[in-house]
């Protein structure tokens, strides 16, 4: 028999299953463990061939009659938001938002069963209670972090001298940018379109770290829930051919 180093990634295929974003489509996933000592290096190395995390899994779409997923990362050195994103980043000119360990909260909690609540009440995490959502936070061997985006001030009862929290991103550190896992925010603050406000706000974190780009998952057009991402210019789009630059 074959013996493996539990260094060496073993590849897995995932069955048919309905896919969340395209009506009518079925999906499939490729997927391995990231676990070892070398998991950040795999980490870095499978991201830059358009695969994803959640938790301890990479993982990217291998469906065999759509194409439809594209991963995009925006050039934040060359970003340019336009005038609805300007508008945003004033709109919430009140917002703070402080990188920080993955360490879970209730505080936390208590924002992303509300988001999915709200947003993904039929979803495939509906279902997730504090101790997954714990996992989901600390199940990582790579370098990951919280960013929690509050409210300036202080919020009655925390008595942290910390104002109100209303989104979080949790977001890997790659060796060439911020790679942004999952994201949720307070649904009553819809109108402060706290989504977008994360983006801008990585964009501008990773300049500062001196980091390529901020890696933003699937693109999906004609996919309500994944199309906005196509919005981050410019960007580039991993195609057959390799990563290409999208100005417009």
């Amino acid at each position: 028999m074959t013996q493996h180093s539990r260094d060496t990634p073993q590849f897995y295929l995932t069955a048919p299953s309905p896919c969340p974003y395209l009506a009518g489509q079925e999906e499939r996933k490729v997927f391995t463990h990231l676990v070892g000592e070398r998991a950040g290096e795999l980490n870095d190395l499978l991201t830059h061939g358009g695969f994803r995390r959640s938790q301890s899994i990479a993982y990217r779409p291998a469906c065999e009659t759509c194409r439809a997923c594209v991963s995009v990362r925006v050039v934040a050195a060359d970003f340019k938001p336009s005038r609805n994103m300007r508008r945003i980043a004033e709109r919430n000119a009140d917002v703070v938002g402080e990188m920080r360990a993955s360490t879970p909260s209730s505080e936390q909690y208590s924002v992303f069963r509300g988001y999915l609540d709200a947003r993904h009440r039929d979803g495939g995490m509906a279902d997730m209670t504090v101790l997954d959502y714990a996992m989901m936070i600390e199940d990582s061997h790579v370098d990951t972090r919280l960013v929690e985006y509050r409210r300036r001030g202080i919020a009655p009862g925390n008595g942290r001298g910390l104002g109100q929290l209303l989104a979080v991103a949790l977001t890997d550190v790659l060796s060439d940018g911020l790679s942004m896992v999952y994201s949720f925010f307070d649904p009553d603050e819809g109108e402060r379109s706290l989504g977008t406000l994360m983006i801008l706000d990585h964009i501008e974190r990773a300049k500062r770290m001196n980091l390529q780009y901020v890696y933003l998952g699937y693109w999906v057009p004609g996919s309500r829930k994944m199309d906005y991402k196509g919005r981050f210019l410019p960007q580039e789009r991993l195609l057959n051919s390799g990563w290409s630059r999208v100005e417009r």
